[in-house]
């Protein structure tokens, strides 16, 4: 089925490709998850079970960017189609061993998009100097968790079974992919002189004169079609495990914080809306997180966030009522998209454009492993040795707070000594 473009802002065909992929694709499966328990049976277990799936596979979609020679459109474009597919075929199929394959191959097709993307538009909005317009790229993710909340909150009302909900979020991805299709539809030709990535913490450099500054202005070829200097570019380790150490503090309150919740807000209403909510945060952060560039460099900002999230990761441990959960999941919400956008803005201007793609494939599998770790860990020490909820959340704090440490210290290659 072929689409014509539709002729969108940059930014905004970059948020409807993350909020397919991530809102749908990972994260649609939190509120469609009661839906399927009361409509097909479905255990807290085998739920467990089909979100491991999608974490496995996320591990494994980053882990095959960094050997394939795709260029981030082709990823992109198969990515988004791989979603509605996959969102598709949990609707109609009604196998337990199907929904594991169908998870799993979401996973894959969730990073290959955020990795696409985040190539794709950075490259562009830096060669255009509109840098800071990334945070409404990165706000695809959070208005993507919104939406699919709302939308099964809506369908759970109307008593629409979890089948016919997967069938109408695989619509909305599809509605979705169209808006996202001009980001590798549009013809690029290399500009006469696009300016250099900019800096850890800047803001991005302002267009040239004469240089058009609408979305679509054309990026370096190298940021689309070329794939031969990857292999060459050497990676920027530091980055790579600091965002490990990241996947494996999120994880924890990602996966814990709404069983606390269900212990503490009897209403199931009220606990649905949290999801929203959180996703809501995630939207206006990122927004509000790309100004911040003016002020402080990226890491300064990356290392903040993830202190602000040890805060809120921290708070139901020790304090167990309902506004530390309100609270929580604010702390959580705001900063974890955050840090995704500042790690991956970082990735390009420590490797280059050239070596873009392959670094934040690299970045983006240490953050699956790590948020794979986390789970199990907490499984063997509860198993082994009794460890309570309250464990997981600190163990998740201490975590965050070890990793915001080294974050200070990074050096970008192409950062001056003043940034760095």
């Amino acid at each position: 089925m072929a689409f014509r473009p539709i002729r969108l802002p940059l930014p905004l065909a970059g948020l409807l490709a993350l909020a397919v992929a991530m809102g749908i694709g990972r994260f649609a499966f939190t509120p469609v998850l009661p839906m399927m328990q009361a409509d097909l049976g479905l255990s807290l277990a085998q739920g467990s079970w089909l979100a491991s799936a999608n974490y496995l596979g996320y591990l494994l979609g980053a882990l095959l960017v960094t050997h394939l020679s795709w260029s981030p459109a082709t990823l992109l474009r198969l990515g988004l189609w791989l979603v509605v597919l996959m969102t598709a075929a949990m609707g109609l199929d009604s196998h337990w061993l199907g929904w594991l394959a169908w998870r799993l191959l979401a996973g894959v097709a969730s990073a290959w998009v955020l990795i696409g993307t985040s190539a794709l538009c950075i490259a562009r909005l830096n060669a255009t100097g509109q840098t800071e317009r990334s945070g409404v790229v990165f706000a695809g993710v959070g208005c993507g968790i919104t939406f699919a909340g709302l939308a099964c909150m809506g369908l759970t009302l109307a008593g629409t079974a979890a089948s016919q909900a997967w069938l109408w979020l695989a619509a909305a991805a599809l509605g979705g992919l169209g808006g996202a299709s001009m980001l590798w539809r549009t013809t690029d030709a290399a500009p006469s002189a696009a300016p250099a990535p900019p800096a850890s913490g800047s803001g991005g450099p302002a267009a040239p004169a004469g240089q058009p500054s609408t979305s679509e202005t054309p990026a370096s070829p190298s940021a689309d079609t070329a794939t031969g200097p990857h292999a060459a570019t050497p990676l920027h380790w530091g980055l790579i495990l600091c965002y490990g150490v990241y996947g494996f503090g999120y994880i924890l309150p990602a996966t814990f914080l709404p069983a606390q919740a269900r212990l503490l807000i009897p209403d199931p209403w009220l606990f649905s809306l949290a999801w929203p909510v959180f996703g809501l945060a995630g939207a206006v952060s990122t927004v509000m997180a790309s100004r911040l560039t003016r002020r402080y460099t990226r890491p300064q900002i990356w290392a903040g966030a993830q202190v602000v999230m040890a805060v809120g990761v921290l708070l139901p441990a020790v304090w167990h009522a309902l506004p530390a959960i309100l609270l929580a999941a604010c702390c959580v919400g705001s900063t974890f998209m955050v840090i995704t956008m500042v790690g991956l803005q970082e990735a390009q201007a420590a490797v280059g454009q050239a070596g873009a793609k392959r670094q934040m494939a690299a970045m983006t599998a240490s953050f699956a492993l790590g948020q794979l770790i986390g789970p199990i860990f907490f499984s063997l020490t509860h198993a082994w040795f009794g460890a309570s909820l309250e464990f997981a959340l600190v163990l998740g704090t201490l975590g965050l707070l070890a990793g915001a440490i080294p974050i200070l210290r990074l050096r970008s290659p192409a950062a001056s000594p003043r940034e760095s």
